[in-house]
């Protein structure tokens, strides 16, 4: 067997030689360039998996942050409605009070009119009457003896008072 392996042109002592110096290059390479940037790759996905998680963190604390938007902007919508149906409200309640406060006044108006109105009619009343005295003395008085005018007179005047 070492006549054939003689017969390929293999010798021992370069092969021996060549396999340390080609152990001796894997090593330098190995611990000079390989296992730095293996390392380098290792640091980098540790480094890629940390930003994908970050990303799902950030993706569930963005959709936190959305749904508590929205719950705050419909909380706030709500409040909106029933501050919007208190005013309604209330502006409902002072027109009435207002309009009761304008039908009381009417009414207050009315009974002063008329008040008034019938005292008016009472002055007038009592002017006339005493008009148609005074018409009916100075028409009787030329045809009523003095006597029957004194009488005449203090009977209207007992129906005046």
């Amino acid at each position: 067997m070492a006549d054939e392996i003689g017969i390929l042109g293999i010798r021992w002592e370069e092969l021996i030689a060549q396999t340390i110096s080609f152990a001796f290059v894997l090593f330098v390479l190995w611990k000079l360039a390989y296992k730095p940037i293996f390392n380098m790759l290792e640091t980098r996905r540790e480094k890629i998996a940390e930003g994908v998680a970050n990303a799902d963190k950030i993706k569930a604390e963005l959709a936190q942050t959305e749904a508590a938007r929205q719950k705050i902007l419909a909380d706030a919508g709500d409040l909106a409605n029933k501050i919007i149906a208190e005013a309604r409200a209330a502006a409902a309640r002072v027109s009435e009070v207002e309009t009761q406060k304008a039908v009381s006044a009417a009414e207050q108006i009315l009974v002063k009119a008329r008040e008034a109105a019938a005292q008016e009619r009472a002055a007038t009343l009592t002017a006339l009457k005493r008009l148609v005295v005074q018409t009916s003395m100075t028409v009787t008085g030329s045809i009523l003896t003095p006597a029957d005018q004194t009488r005449l007179a203090e009977e209207t005047q007992k129906q005046i008072v």
